[in-house]
């Protein structure tokens, strides 16, 4: 029951930073909680083609497209490759960071 509960605050948290970051980039909060329209997001944020979201369907492309979305996502916010580890390996924690802490939206400049 209270591994349960632990497990239920942990979730909590891990949602409620993906909303906040979702919001500091511009895009709605309440896609943290959509399955797939969230990956699709976080492609918008990180300013990739949005049928980057196909491949995260591919077993082991998956793995490679995650970790540059992360990265993109990391650097967008003014972040490190480290940060990208973290927030590869300790997503329910580096997401609250980047949702609630100090870390700003950085969009790239658009070519024209």
């Amino acid at each position: 029951m209270i591994v349960s509960i632990i497990y239920l605050a942990i979730l909590v948290l891990a949602v409620a930073g993906i909303w906040k970051t979702f919001e500091k980039a511009g895009q709605p909060g309440w896609g943290a909680i959509i399955p797939i329209y969230n990956i699709y997001l976080m492609t918008q944020i990180a300013q990739k083609p949005g049928w980057w979201t196909i491949m995260f369907f591919i077993p082991l492309v998956n793995i490679i497209f995650a970790i540059m979305l992360f990265h993109e996502i990391a650097k967008r916010f003014g972040q490190g490759i480290g940060f990208t580890i973290g927030l590869l390996l300790l997503s329910f924690v580096f997401f609250p960071i980047l949702g609630f802490g100090e870390a700003t939206y950085q969009a790239a400049p658009k070519a024209e």
